[in-house]
Formats: C-alpha cells, structure tokens, sequence
C-alpha cells in the first residue's frame, strides 16, 4: 500500500473532458484498506499518507530547477490528512464489516472520500488560502463517485474470482467423494461375495468334521487330533465370517443409505466420468479425446452403480490405447432398460484371449516394470451386472478397438418409492 498509492496517484486519465481529472491513488487505497481486514486502518492511513506527502516532493525536487523545499512541502502536506482522514472514517465506520455487501461498501466510500476531500481543501484554505467553490465541490463529488465506481468493479472481480475458484475447490472435493465412495462401493460387492464363499467354507469344513467323527465310529478308529484340528479350522473361518460381515455392516451404512445425493443426472455422470479420465489419461502422458451422446429421457441414476461400472471400462480404454486415439459414451433409453456403451480406438482384444476376459485373475496389462494389474475389473462388472439382472457383451474391432455394451433394467438403478 505504502509503494503503490503514491506511484497510482500519479497516474491520472480525464474521463469527460481536460479539467476533469481522476488519479487511481484513491481507488487503490480504498482496495488495499478493504483487502487489509485484520489490520486497523489508522496505522496504513498515516503511512500511507506519509508516503504520498514525501513521494511528490521527491517529485518537485526533480521536475523544478529552484526548488524550496518549504514551499513544496506546505503545498503538498494537506495531502496526509486526506488520507489520514480517509483510514480514520474507514476505521470509524468499521466498512469491512460490510464485505458481502457491495452497494454498501460503495456508498460508504463516496461518502468518506467526499468528507476527506473536505478535510484537505480546509487545510489547503488556511495554508494556501485557496477558496472552496460549488463548482470545486461538484467536482470533488463526481470524483468520489467515479473513485467509488472503480473501486467496487475491482472488488466486485476479485470476489467474482474466490466465489469460482471455491467453487472449483468444492466441485474437484465433489468428485473425490463421489470416487471414493464408488471404490467403496465396489469393494462391498467383492466382500459380498467373499461373504458367501467365506459361509460355504465354514459349512463344508463342519460337514467334512461331522462326517470324520462319523466314520471314526463306524470304523472304531479313533483320530482326536484330526478331527479336533479340522474343528479348530471351522471355527477360525467362522471368526473371519464374522470380521467380515462387521465390515460389510460398515460399508453398508456408510454407502446404501440411499439420499436424494446418491441420485444424478446422468449427463453430469457422463461428465464426471470424462473429467476423471481425463486426467488419467494425462498421468499416462497420453492425448486422448473423449466423445458422447445420450438419446432418450432417463431419471436420476444410482452414482456408485454408474460409476464402479461405466468407470472401470473406461479406465480400460484409456489404458488400451497406445499414445493417442479416442474414447466414446453412448447412453441410450430402450424402453424398460437402459444401454451404455464405451468405444475405444485402441489395438483391440487378441483373438485368444476373447474368452478369457471376463475370468478372474486374467490381464493382458503390464507396468513399466512389467507388473500384471490385478485382473479382476471386468470380471467385477460382470458380476453387478448380472446381479442387476442385466447383460453385458463386447465387439472386438481387431486393430481398430472395442465396444463395451451394458444393458441394465432402468429399474434398478432409480431411486425406490
């Protein structure tokens, strides 16, 4: 503030005709008081004038070849108390109070600067013995109103640019959440089913127990420590049965308590989606473009469905794709159901591996360091869908890409009731 309001008040523009002038040096102070909320405005207002006083006598000293520095300085000082005045009113009024305010703002400047003027002119009359006239005061309200004007575009900019850059904050904050509930979401339905293979163990290990005792009796063999081994094993796999059914209980809380925010349009999915693969194809250091349509009226979607679905064959398309190429989405209504559809221009699926995708275990992909990813992201989608009562098939285009195709009942992925 101190280096920048005596530089701003030297620059001058004439907006109506050539006895008109307006300097910035006003406006800037009045930004620079607004932006300084934990400081009091008195101490900035008495530097700040300080400042300007000795800054255009600095200015005197250079431009005039007789220069008196008591002339200067009795010419030039009823500047400070325009801004002493000015920090004081400010401070008086407590304006930053009012920043989410505007017009306020606005208003209580043109009147502050309207009182400051006055101030100095007072000053100036007993120092220099000039005379206030109306047409002087006339102009020193027009200046105000301009300063004012000026100064609420900026502040108005300023708050424009902290209202988009939170929202920017909020909405990539937004699509985090909504990820990592949907990896949540997808790690439910594989412990789900872990559930089920965890039960039918616990049930075959009793079974194979009941029937060693069985066949002990039968055969008067009597083999405690098998049997009791065999026992001891059950019941471990039950303990596991029951850590992971306080698991699912917990996924479950946290993800199916159905909201009205689980629930969204799809083209702002479709959107999320590419935004997201987006920068996964960027982390790839590879130049994709992403393409899609929606035909047809659809309802609100289930997000983590959508997601945990449409996200893992896109991420396989990115990840399919050499260098360069093109992703696609379609999305069409097919009365009761719904189609998604996610095309790639990569090199395709080999010939030999075509049924074996969808296996579990089973990847073509391999790291930098020749690390095999996890082989279970087709196979997943698969699963859900089938448990969704829904179809999943693919167009293998050799050398020239695949189209991933999922049919879903559009009932199943719509809020109930």
């Amino acid at each position: 503030m101190v280096l920048t309001v005596p530089l701003a008040g030297e620059i001058k523009f004439y907006p109506l005709n050539e006895t008109f002038r307006v300097s910035l040096g006003a406006p800037a102070f009045f930004f620079f008081l607004l932006l300084l909320q934990k400081t009091p405005a008195v101490l900035p207002g008495f530097l700040t004038g300080t400042a300007v006083v000795n800054f255009r006598i600095l200015l005197d000293h250079i431009e005039q070849e007789n220069f008196d520095w008591t002339s200067s300085f009795q010419a030039q000082y009823p500047s400070f108390f325009y801004y002493f005045t000015y920090s004081f009113l400010f401070f008086l009024v407590k304006t930053n109070r009012f920043q989410n305010r505007p017009l306020m703002i606005g208003f209580i400047g043109l009147l502050i600067e309207i009182l400051s003027d006055m101030v100095e002119q007072i000053f100036q009359y007993f120092v220099l013995e000039t005379t206030i006239t109306f047409t002087k005061l006339n102009e020193m309200i027009m200046i105000a109103f301009t300063h004012s004007f000026i100064v609420l575009s900026f502040f108005n900019m300023m708050k424009l640019y902290e209202v988009q850059k939170r929202e920017r904050q909020i909405r990539k904050q937004n699509e985090h959440m909504l990820m990592l509930i949907s990896n949540l979401y997808e790690e439910k339905i594989y412990l789900k089913k872990t559930l089920k293979n965890v039960e039918n163990i616990t049930k075959e290990s009793y079974h194979l127990y009941r029937n060693l005792k069985e066949q002990e009796k039968q055969h008067n063999v009597f083999n405690q420590q098998f049997s009791q081994k065999l026992l001891r094993i059950a019941g471990e796999i039950h303990e596991v049965k029951k850590d992971n059914q306080r698991i699912f209980a917990g996924l479950s809380k946290l993800i199916t308590n159905e909201s009205f925010q689980d629930y969204m349009n799809v083209a702002e999915l479709i959107q999320l989606i590419i935004q997201i693969n987006e920068k996964y194809a960027d982390s790839l250091g590879k130049e994709i473009k992403f393409l899609y349509s929606v035909e047809g009226n659809h309802p609100k979607y289930h997000v983590y469905t959508v997601l945990s679905l449409i996200n893992n064959l896109v991420a396989n398309a990115v990840e399919a794709i050499i260098e360069k190429g093109s992703v696609s989405l379609g999305l069409r209504e097919l009365s009761d159901t719904v189609e998604f559809q996610v095309a790639d221009t990569g090199p395709g699926i080999p010939g030999k591996y075509e049924d074996a995708i969808f296996q579990p275990g089973f990847t073509s992909k391999y790291n930098h360091l020749g690390t095999p990813s996890t082989g279970i992201g087709l196979t997943y989608v698969k699963e859900v869908v089938k448990d969704l009562g829904g179809e999943i098939l693919f167009q293998n285009n050799h050398n020239s890409g695949v189209v991933f195709s999922i049919e879903l009942p559009i009932i199943n992925l719509i809020q109930k009731g």
